[in-house]
């Protein structure tokens, strides 16, 4: 499950995506410079290998651990990508590229939104899509669909596996999770799926939220909304997966937890970008990224717990935090808020944010971490993250 949110308002373009897969499955931010490559060179993507290009751009990319290819991120010419899975009725091949390898493809090879769409779409027609895509659900595959944006044009690309369909985006515009092209939609959509992953209601709520956000703080805003309540609202189907900012916990909401986010800003003069870097937007804070600008953020976060790396770290504070948020979360929220507001009209280097970012973590976890709580969320809830940490070797964190 995802929601990505485009505004094309002229002067500028905004992207907002999160990234929402399953809630072990941690996510990296990683930086690729540019470079030449070998005329034969072949590369291997998640599933397949293909031809490789004899130059590909310089990225900031956010990558499922296990996976080659990226959940979103953004290129050295401002090119940014996200995509979202939607379920069709054409069938899924068993191997093939998946939406993940597409988006780190297109920002590799693409110098502008359009040539992004075209970089997709002959890809998708050369090879097809297909593989595994989910990390606990092991038998999960999907087709998917694509925000693509630069800094003065923005699309918005849905297949069904290898057929697809465009449409440029004009104001806002919203997915989540379902064919949205109108005439796409009604010969491809599979609708019982689409309707389970709560697509309508989402993609509803990010319109309505978008259509009056005019500065980037509200656009943070936008992927920490849990609908029509300031906390996570859980359900013993969906969990809290009614919402932009999800949150796992319920019967067919295994995979679906926001591992991450990301916040474009897109001018002609200079695009600037922002980066969770870990889950919960709710929780997170928005750091400025920059492609030519990498950070050391310590290990690759995997499958085990690893406090060494910053989304492992946030793991045990978010965790902690989402047993009881209407009792922790002000402890942190104003302060964040404030932060996220002076870094928004004037970004620090990313190295400086990220520090101060280790350290405002570090500070408010051991000032939730004193209060012994109980885990207030629905049973089946409380059940599915102590399997969850238990699984990852989680110190700390719920009880």
């Amino acid at each position: 499950m995802c929601d990505t949110v485009v505004i094309a308002d002229g002067d500028r373009v905004m992207f907002a995506k999160n990234s929402d897969r399953d809630p072990n499955e941690a996510q990296q931010l990683e930086w690729h410079a540019a470079r030449e490559h070998d005329r034969v060179a072949q590369l291997a993507c998640t599933w397949i290998r293909i031809p490789q290009v004899e130059r590909t751009n310089a990225v900031v990319i956010s990558r499922p651990f296990w996976m080659w290819g990226a959940e979103m991120g953004s290129n050295e010419y401002g090119v940014t990508i996200g995509n979202e899975a939607v379920f069709t009725n054409e069938p899924e091949q068993p191997l093939g590229l998946t939406g993940m390898d597409l988006v780190r493809l297109a920002l590799e090879r693409a110098a502008t939104a359009e040539q992004a769409v075209q970089v997709i779409t002959r890809l998708l027609e050369t090879h097809g899509q297909g593989g595994r895509c989910g990390y606990e659900l092991q038998r999960l595959s999907y087709h998917n669909s694509f925000a693509i944006a630069d800094p003065t044009s923005a699309f918005i690309l849905e297949t069904a596996g290898r057929k697809w369909q465009v449409e440029r985006v004009s104001g806002v515009r919203t997915i989540s999770n379902a064919l949205s092209i109108a005439s796409f939609a009604r010969a491809h959509q599979n609708r019982l799926k689409t309707r389970l992953a709560h697509a309508a209601v989402r993609q509803e709520r990010t319109k309505r939220l978008a259509d009056r956000s005019s500065e980037l703080v509200d656009v943070f805003a936008i992927l920490r909304d849990h609908g029509a309540t300031d906390v996570p609202h859980y359900t013993w189907l969906n969990g809290a997966a009614a919402a932009p900012c999800m949150h796992a916990g319920g019967v067919l909401s295994l995979g679906s937890q926001t591992t991450a986010s990301w916040v474009s800003e897109l001018r002609p003069g200079g695009s600037h970008h922002w980066a969770t870097g870990t889950a919960a937007p709710c929780t997170s804070l928005f750091k400025p990224v920059a492609v030519d600008e990498p950070i050391d953020l310590g290990p690759v976060a995997g499958r085990r717990a690893d406090l060494r790396s910053l989304w492992w770290r946030h793991e045990r504070f978010q965790r902690t935090v989402m047993s009881d948020p209407e009792r922790f979360m002000p402890i942190f929220r104003a302060e964040r808020d404030v932060i996220e507001a002076d870094w928004a009209a004037e970004p620090p280097p990313s190295a400086q944010a990220f520090a101060r970012g280790g350290e405002l973590l570090r500070r408010w976890y051991a000032a939730v971490a004193q209060h012994v709580a109980p885990d207030r969320r629905p049973l089946l809830t409380r059940w599915f993250w102590r399997i969850r940490n238990a699984t990852a070797r989680l110190p700390g964190g719920v009880r």
